[in-house]
């Protein structure tokens, strides 16, 4: 039953959030290297069927739970025995991925929460701008490497320019396809055109100079809540995760003095 339960996300949730405020309430005191009694607790076993889970997108099995408690001995007995012979001394690398561990404990509970719809909408209503799609445009372009050869080709009806490594015609696309391929010159003088069914410009480019036949442009616009669900339930879990690690962490080092020689 205990391990059936375990593999529950629920009790995963409920486990991982009083490890959490235990750990952080108490401070508890690290592991002694030179004690020979290892005991895994039940927080423990759920941190690592939770930790399969994460891996293998399912429950672990009871064989796969042993296997997993198998490796964390093994583990716990050599990282015992490497803290006895002080090789944790002077190790950034240690240092960090400790300090990464308490991090990933701080957001844990929330990977596994399932917010409101209420919660999510308002969370829609307060980022709304981060979910607008870009001005789309469709426009046609032709390369001259001089401005004055662009301005004396402005006068023809069917202006040809020189070859260029760059697509002619471009059809709904937004600003940042724009400036990837033309780069930000040309998308900045893009913006200026109003959309016409004339040759405009010269706009300058990072390669020379360019007529344009801007077509369409289409204002960017802010999609409706259910079209964006998925990508706003995603934005939430990981802003939330950043701020329990934040709040998690001032909570530790409130409880330090920190002075600077």
């Amino acid at each position: 039953m205990i391990r059936q339960a375990l593999r529950d996300p629920l009790a995963h949730f409920l486990i991982a959030g009083a490890a959490l405020w235990g750990v952080l309430a108490l401070a508890g005191d690290p592991v002694d290297p030179a004690d020979r009694t290892i005991t895994l607790s039940r927080e423990q076993q759920a941190a690592l069927s939770l930790q399969f889970e994460r891996t293998m997108r399912r429950a672990p099995t009871d064989a796969e739970l042993d296997a997993q408690i198998e490796q964390w001995i093994r583990e716990e007995v050599l990282y015992r025995e490497a803290m006895r012979l002080g090789l944790d001394e002077g190790d950034p690398v240690l240092r960090r991925r400790l300090a990464t561990k308490m991090d990933e404990l701080a957001g844990a509970e929330v990977e596994l929460a399932r917010p409101t719809e209420n919660q999510l909408r308002e969370w829609y209503r307060a980022n709304g701008g981060a979910y607008e799609t870009g001005e789309v445009v469709d426009f046609e372009q032709v390369y001259f490497p001089t401005e004055e050869a662009a301005i004396a080709a402005l006068t023809q009806d069917s202006p040809k320019g020189e070859p260029i490594s760059l697509p002619r015609k471009v059809a709904k696309q937004d600003g940042e396809y724009v400036e990837r391929l033309f780069g930000s010159q040309f998308a900045e003088g893009l913006l200026q055109l109003e959309a016409s069914p004339e040759w405009q410009g010269p706009v300058p480019s990072g390669y020379g100079w360019h007529l344009v036949r801007l077509t369409r442009r289409e204002k960017g616009l802010v999609p409706p809540f259910g079209d964006v669900r998925e990508r706003v339930e995603r934005d939430w879990r990981s802003r939330t995760i950043e701020t329990r690690r934040q709040q998690a962490f001032q909570l530790l080092r409130d409880a330090y003095r920190v002075e600077i020689e």
